[in-house]
Order: structure tokens, then C-alpha cells, then sequence
């Protein structure tokens, strides 16, 4: 395709350096095109993508080699690793997230031969600052300023056979993220365009009435009302603005190349659009934050990842490896739920 050399030539390597640098920003500007192959037909795409491409591939790849180490999502290690127990209320909140999970049970019954799956454990996280019990020397005070950490919607997705394959398809899905921000920037400024047209028609509309005012057989007997001084001024005015914003607007989205030239721009934006964030703190056995006079406690580090929306969702994670062993067959759940009913 030409790209690879291109990339060659520029002496960067986004993974592994040389021709397979190069192949793989060919992939992902396939692949960030895909929503709208439409944009291939614009002129150079690939060549006018590859710099920005270059640079997110490198930028991404970095955040996903610096996610944290795999933790075992098992009922059994609940009271023993640290951030799983904080993540989870009770070690049978761990098993019912493993066995609640479709896509966990969907990639076992496709892989037969595989014992244990590597996954993504998304959550949401509130931090929440109270008054609670601490003691102090021999009193016990019932107003003391706390932090506390929650987690809740546990959800597992993204299985893969292994750890290094699934850290590749978050590269991947992060990259696609950029192409659907790309998409949606690219769809609000068409959306807009459109929407100023009908305003536009619709002012039109009324100013055509406004003129009309006054003529034909009102103004013969009467009974029209005229329209109010500088009205058709200030609605001529207000044609004016929209006629120029919708003319910015044509000229930003009028065309497959300026098109692209958006998708650029957001792939551009890769640091502002793709954040990965850790806090490492001291928990107590209830989550409660605790300070360096505290004692005891255990270190957590908490990972979040923010996703572009409006507003951004901020999801805590982390990656977990889940045994096949540890998932229930559906008959004995639902075994299990009849005991509660």
C-alpha cells in the first residue's frame, strides 16, 4: 500500500519497529476507517492519517504496557488479595460476578480446550467523604472525618486465551474509540449544518409573511397588521449570521477530504481523549482511606479509565484472570436460586 515505506522512511516504529511498524499503522487506519469507508476515497488518506495514526498507535500501546498485573478474580482469593477485596463486598459478590457474566461463559463454550480466560473487570467507583468511628487513646470518637471507597456494576468483558492477547485488543478498542469520537465529531457538524438550514428556511418563511403584511386587499381595506419596526431588519440580520455559520460549516464538512480532516484532528487529540489514571492508597478491611499515622491496612492501587461522552464516563478496572473451574454450570444456579425463592 505504500504506507509501510512511508512509515520506514520516518524511522518510527510504533511496535517492533521497521515493516511491522509499519503494517500495523496500515491495519489501524483500516480499521479507524471502517465506520465510513467513504473516507477512503478521499485523497492521500492513508498518508495524511499515518502521522497522527503513527502517534496514537505509540501513545495507546504505552498506556495498555503500563496497566497493572492480573489479578485472580476467584471467590477463594477474596480475602487475600488486597485489591480484590476491596473491589468486592463479600468473596460471594466475586462468584456472582464471574457467574453473572455472558461473555465470560459465551468465550468458554467457544474455547473448549482453554481452562482460564483473561478479562477486563470494568466498575464503577464512588468515593465518598463521612463522619465515622475512630478511636483516639481511650476515646472513641463517632465524628471523624472519613473516606470511603464503593465499587459497584461489576462487569467482565474482553476475554481472551491470554494475558498478551488481551492487552492487544485493548490497544485495539481504545484505537476504535477514536475512530467513533472521530465519527461523532464528523455527524454533530453535519447534524448542525442541517439544523441551521431548516432554521434558515423557517426565517425566510416568516420573513416572506412579514413583507406580505400590508399588501394585497389589507392594505386596500384594512386589517392587516403591520409588521413592527426594524422586525424585518433584525430577522434579515439574524438570515445573515446563519447563512455564514452554515457557509463555516460547509466548508469544514463539505467534502470527503475535509472529512477526514476532522478524523485527523481527533486522532490528534489521542492524549485529551484516552486517559488512564491510578491513585495508589491504604485501605482498611471496610475501605476506609487511611492516612500514614493509621496502622495496618493494605495498599491499593486503583486504576480508572475515562470514556469520551457527554458527559465522559469514568470506569475503575482491572485485569483479572478467571479459571473455568470457577464458573457454574446455569443448571446448578439455577439450582442454587430456587433454594431462595
Amino acid at each position: 500500500m505504500g504506507i509501510s515505506r512511508w512509515f520506514r522512511r520516518r524511522g518510527t516504529a510504533a511496535s517492533g519497529g521497521g515493516a511491522r511498524g509499519g503494517r500495523d499503522v496500515d491495519d489501524t487506519i483500516e480499521r479507524m476507517t471502517a465506520l465510513n469507508p467513504r473516507l477512503r476515497l478521499a485523497t492521500r488518506y492513508q498518508q495524511r492519517l499515518a502521522p497522527e495514526t503513527a502517534a496514537a498507535l505509540e501513545y495507546v500501546r504505552g498506556l495498555v504496557a503500563q496497566l497493572p498485573a492480573v489479578h485472580e478474580a476467584c471467590a477463594a482469593d477474596w480475602s487475600t488479595d488486597a485489591c480484590i477485596h476491596a473491589c468486592f463486598a463479600t468473596a460471594d459478590d466475586v462468584s456472582r460476578a464471574i457467574n453473572g457474566a455472558t461473555t465470560l461463559r459465551r468465550f468458554f463454550d467457544n474455547n473448549l480446550a482453554a481452562d482460564e480466560a483473561y478479562a477486563v473487570l470494568g466498575m464503577t467507583m464512588v468515593e465518598r467523604h463521612t463522619l465515622g468511628v475512630a478511636t483516639e487513646g481511650d476515646t472513641v470518637r463517632s465524628d471523624v472525618p472519613q473516606t470511603t471507597f464503593s465499587f459497584s456494576d461489576h462487569q467482565l468483558t474482553m476475554c481472551e486465551p491470554t494475558e498478551a492477547a488481551l492487552r492487544e485488543e485493548i490497544v485495539r478498542r481504545m484505537l476504535d474509540q477514536l475512530a467513533v469520537q472521530g465519527m461523532a465529531r464528523i455527524a454533530s457538524r453535519l447534524t448542525k449544518r442541517d439544523a441551521l438550514k431548516q432554521e434558515i428556511a423557517l426565517l425566510k418563511t416568516r420573513q416572506r409573511l412579514l413583507e406580505s403584511q400590508g399588501k394585497g386587499m389589507g392594505a386596500v381595506v384594512g386589517g392587516a397588521v403591520e409588521p413592527a419596526i426594524g422586525e424585518v431588519a433584525k430577522l434579515d440580520a439574524e438570515i445573515a449570521r446563519n447563512d455564514a455559520e452554515l457557509a463555516k460549516l460547509s466548508e469544514a464538512t463539505g467534502t470527503l477530504d475535509r472529512q477526514l480532516d476532522i478524523l485527523i484532528k481527533v486522532i490528534g487529540d489521542v492524549r485529551q481523549l484516552l486517559r488512564v489514571d491510578y491513585r495508589h492508597v491504604r485501605l482498611s478491611r471496610m475501605n476506609v482511606l487511611l492516612t500514614n499515622d493509621d496502622v495496618g491496612g493494605d495498599d491499593v492501587e486503583l486504576g480508572s479509565a475515562t470514556i469520551p461522552g457527554d458527559p465522559p464516563l469514568v470506569r475503575a478496572f482491572m485485569l483479572v484472570r478467571v479459571k473455568r473451574s470457577a464458573i457454574v454450570p446455569v443448571r446448578n444456579m439455577l439450582d442454587e436460586a430456587e433454594r431462595f425463592l
